[in-house]
């Protein structure tokens, strides 16, 4: 008997398995807010808050490593993400991003090590980071607090600046090039 059959195999309300017994629903949703109460939200999470940003287009083992290091320098880390017209403007290709805004933010989301997921559309994040005011504002190690935005407010308040060394030599722009040859 094809599953469909057995049972309702989907992920939403009311999903069981072939015996009948409720398969939960996903936890990720609860950590992704939408533009209008992000800041709300933010203000809610423990503090030292550590904010950091990107497109985060084809998720690879130097995210999550840079992920997991950033949350690991506060209580919380909020990821604010480019919307897809932003990526757009960043000149990464006519065809990025790669997966649409709301399923990077579900891809984020899911991360232990991520508490929140924020979406902006501005060019840079600099008027969120301002809003939300974070402890710790992270980026990767080709960045420093001179080439990345927000970073002169928040070392102007009392909070850190930190770049992260790569760990691991990984690019989601290499990656879909090489999968292009």
């Amino acid at each position: 008997m094809p599953a469909a059959a057995a049972g309702t195999a989907g992920a939403g309300p009311g999903a069981t398995d072939s015996a009948g017994v409720a398969i939960p629903a996903p936890r990720y949703p609860a950590k992704i807010a939408a533009a209008a109460d992000a800041l709300a939200r933010i203000a809610r999470l423990p503090r030292p808050l550590v904010f950091t940003n990107g497109v985060f287009d084809v998720l690879h083992r130097g995210h999550v490593t840079y992920l997991e290091q950033a949350r690991g320098l506060g209580a919380a880390l909020v990821v604010a993400v480019n919307s897809d017209a932003s990526v757009r403007r960043l000149g990464k290709g006519d065809d990025r991003p790669l997966n649409p805004l709301e399923d990077r933010m579900a891809v984020l989301a899911a991360l232990a090590a991520v508490d929140l997921v924020v979406p902006f559309d501005d060019d840079t994040p600099r008027a969120l980071i301002v809003a939300c005011r974070p402890d710790v504002l992270v980026k990767g190690g080709d960045y420093s607090a001179a080439t990345t935005a927000g970073a002169a407010e928040v070392l102007a308040g009392g909070g850190r600046f930190v770049a992260i060394p790569f760990a691991f030599d990984r690019s989601t722009t290499a990656l879909v090039n090489r999968i292009r040859k």
